[in-house]
């Protein structure tokens, strides 16, 4: 039975990639540390790494209520510590009076400079203060870069991580039973909207699925999704329970509130 009937096609680079350096520890007795990755990613390191009686595997994102974490593979015999992951926080502030910041704004300043979504990790823009983690290698390129954001001056300096302030985010839970777990058909329980409504944002390009634009309606989804529709919020398929008695399938739901 293979490996890759469990997971989505666009995973498989993925997936040869951990299952590579897995090879590579066992044979070399070096650990590997892995980009930041969502939680979907994480889910599926986890699955291919558990069960392993030679090797070892921990998370690390800066700060213990982190989303976005790096995974670290090591011989069974290693002291896993956090300096290993590398990991690093920068911390900029500007000036609310004359300028109003968001998450995308951030996000896209990164973006202009060529600067991998898998390099960065957790991001906080409040109060006039913006705050992120990345690896130290990144973080120098940052400070010597980004030096604008939105019109505003900015200058990073690195920070203590047990400063970071997360974004105050409130999950509603609910329950659904979907026909399937199509993109659509999960948008119509998240954001109770007609299952033609949510075709409809798709097909636009409004929504993204684990930070992917996802243009087709039928898309798979699987447990650890994260899904957002622009001017819409974020969700997140939390878990799949299993089968109704008349084949729907029963799955928690987790919505910005």
């Amino acid at each position: 039975m293979s490996i890759y009937q469990h997971y989505r096609e666009e995973e498989r680079p993925f997936i040869d990639q951990i299952l590579s350096w897995m090879e590579q520890v066992e044979r070399t007795y070096q650990p590997r540390v892995t980009d930041f990755l969502d939680p979907r990613e994480q889910l599926i390191f986890r699955q291919l790494l558990g069960g392993q009686s030679e090797l070892q595997w921990a998370f690390s994102g800066g700060a213990d209520a982190a989303e976005r974490k790096r995974g670290i593979i090591a011989p069974l015999y290693d002291a896993v510590a956090d300096s290993d992951f590398d990991i690093v926080m920068l911390v900029a502030t500007y000036p609310v009076k004359f300028v109003s910041l968001e998450h995308r704004d951030v996000m896209g300043a990164f973006m202009s400079l060529g600067i991998d979504r898998r390099k960065l990790g957790d991001i906080s823009v409040q109060d006039g203060v913006m705050q992120l983690f990345t690896t130290a290698d990144i973080a120098v390129y940052i400070r010597a870069n980004l030096t604008e954001v939105k019109r505003a001056k900015v200058n990073w300096e690195l920070a203590d991580s047990s400063q970071f302030r997360h974004e105050q985010a409130e999950w509603m839970q609910m329950e659904a039973s979907v026909s399937s777990l199509r993109l659509d058909a999960v948008m119509k329980e998240l954001y109770r909207m007609s299952r033609q409504q949510a075709s409809l944002n798709i097909q636009k390009g409004l929504v993204k699925v684990n930070f992917k634009t996802v243009e087709d309606v039928s898309y798979p989804l699987a447990e650890g999704d994260l899904i957002s529709l622009r001017g819409k919020g974020r969700g997140k398929l939390t878990e799949v329970k299993g089968t109704t008695k008349k084949d729907k399938q029963r799955i928690t739901l987790e919505k910005l509130k």
